[in-house]
Formats: C-alpha cells, sequence, structure tokens
C-alpha cells in the first residue's frame, strides 16, 4: 500500500510544482486571491461605506485618505472596488457553477449514452452557440429583467454549451477505457460507473473550463453592467463604475481607471490560472 501511496503522492508533488513554479499559475493564483480577500475582508480592509453619499469630498484625488480617489457623489473608489469585488466574483462563481451542473450533465449524458439522446443535446447546445455570447446575455437580461439572480441565470444559460461540449469530450475519451470496461463486466450500473469512473478520469479539463470561464462571466457581469443591464445602483459594480466614471474622464480619470484595472486584473489571473491548471494536468505536457 505504501509503494502506491508513494509513487501517487510524488506524481502530485510534480504537478504542484508544475503549476506554481514553471508556468504563470501561481501569478494568476495570487491575483485571484488578492481579489477573493479584498471582496471577502471589505469591512475590515477600508473605513468607508461603499454607498454613504458625500458630496463635499466628490472627485476627490488619490491622497492618504482615499487611495484611489473619489466619485462624482464623495464616495471613496477604493472601498466600492473592494465591494463591487464581492458583485463581480459572486455573479460570475454563481453563473458557472450552474452551467457546470446543467452543461456539464448533459455532456455527460451525450458522451456515455450516445445515440439519439447525443444527437439531441448537440443540437440544443448549437442552438446556443449559434448566437454570439454577449449578445445572447442581453437578450435574456432584457426578457427577464435587470437583478442578481436573473444575471446569474443569463450568463449561465450562455455557457451551457460550452461545458456540455467538453463534458462531452472528456467522457467520449474515457467511456472505453479498460477500467471502465471492466466495472460494467463487475456488473456496476451506469450511475455508478459515471460517478466512480468516468468523471474522476474526466474532470481535469472540466477544472481548466470553470477557471477559463470565470475570466469571461467577469467580463459578461461588467460589460452587461456598464449597459444598465447587470447590478442596479447603488450596489457598487466594476462595470458600473467605468460607466459612470466616464463622464468625468479628464476630471477624475481614477473614477474610471481602477475599476478597469481591477476588470483587467483579475481576467488575466483567471486565464493564467487556467493556463496553468493545464499545464499541471495535462499528462502529455508533464511527461515532457
Amino acid at each position: 500500500m505504501a509503494e502506491h501511496r508513494a509513487p501517487r503522492a510524488g506524481r502530485r508533488h510534480r504537478a504542484l510544482h508544475l503549476f506554481i513554479f514553471r508556468s504563470a499559475g501561481g501569478l494568476g493564483l495570487l491575483f485571484v486571491l488578492a481579489a477573493v480577500i479584498g471582496a471577502v475582508f471589505a469591512p475590515y480592509l477600508t473605513p468607508y461605506d461603499a454607498i454613504t453619499l458625500d458630496p463635499p469630498a466628490r472627485l476627490q484625488g488619490p491622497s492618504p485618505e482615499h487611495w484611489l480617489g473619489t466619485d462624482q457623489l464623495g464616495r471613496d473608489t477604493f472601498t466600492r472596488i473592494l465591494y463591487g469585488g464581492r458583485v463581480s466574483l459572486s455573479v460570475a462563481g454563481a453563473s458557472v457553477v450552474f452551467a457546470l451542473l446543467v452543461g456539464g450533465a448533459l455532456g455527460v449524458l451525450a458522451g456515455y449514452y450516445r445515440g439519439w439522446l447525443d444527437t439531441v443535446i448537440m443540437r440544443v447546445t448549437d442552438v446556443l452557440l449559434s448566437f454570439p455570447a454577449i449578445l445572447l446575455a442581453i437578450a435574456l437580461i432584457a426578457f427577464l429583467g435587470a437583478g442578481f439572480s436573473n444575471l446569474v441565470l443569463a450568463i449561465g444559460i450562455v455557457y451551457i454549451g460550452p461545458f456540455a461540449r467538453v463534458a462531452r469530450a472528456a467522457v467520449m475519451t474515457v467511456r472505453e477505457e479498460l477500467f471502465v470496461e471492466a466495472a460494467r463486466a463487475l456488473g456496476g450500473g451506469d450511475a455508478r460507473i459515471v460517478w466512480l469512473a468516468v468523471l474522476p478520469s474526466a474532470a481535469a479539463p472540466l477544472i481548466v473550463e470553470v477557471t477559463l470561464r470565470l475570466a469571461y462571466a467577469i467580463l459578461y457581469e461588467a460589460s452587461l453592467s456598464f449597459l444598465g443591464l447587470g447590478t442596479q445602483p447603488p450596489t457598487p459594480s466594476w462595470g458600473m463604475m467605468v460607466s459612470d466614471g466616464r463622464r468625468f474622464l479628464a476630471l477624475a480619470p481614477w473614477a474610471t481607471i481602477a475599476p478597469g484595472l481591477a476588470i483587467m486584473v483579475v481576467v488575466l489571473g483567471f486565464n493564467l490560472l487556467g493556463d496553468g491548471l493545464r499545464d499541471a494536468l495535462d499528462v502529455r505536457l508533464k511527461a515532457r
């Protein structure tokens, strides 16, 4: 037993070393952790409130009191970025989880059973993928109405197709392996085989897809909020902050640049994290 554990522990150590030191995944993880920590501990990192107005302090430049200046209503920009991160990360996380559960389940069913079920599911995903993602999200928000839950649902529906295709491809590469055939020969049911044999071996591409789709979800949330279709005032959102600050770009560029940089850093972090996970989980790259 110890002999089997040692090689497995060694593989984990090599994968972790590859992820942190031989790819940009470590830097991406640092960016993502900084954003998450800032969002979770926002009340302890700033003395200001994100929605309380302070007209006498409007459009002040960066200073020791306001590190990133204030907006057109006197609210601290740094504080609103921290609280806006809560909205952006929550929407992105919830929408990607929804898409993973629905699209992943559809992809697993299509890849494992094939036949007419595969044809029906893939044609549905083709319909979803035929629309430009941002236009489909705008159409869904226009139909459902603005708000947090509708925003999550709209972005989640956009991502069902990509997750279904990734899950289907991963399952199709695993379903004919010898250990799956052995599980069938031993009398295992389909649900047990999928849960214990197929999914663990097909999880790596789905994990990478999750990190990359989180980056796109943040961009879509910011885009929809910029257009006024996302989170509604006074709740802070990075996209809405960029939209509000552009009217005062000549007077107070920090009100637009700061949330724009926050979006850029977090999206870059998730992309680097996804690339690092892909390198660490890809057997062919580890072999090299």
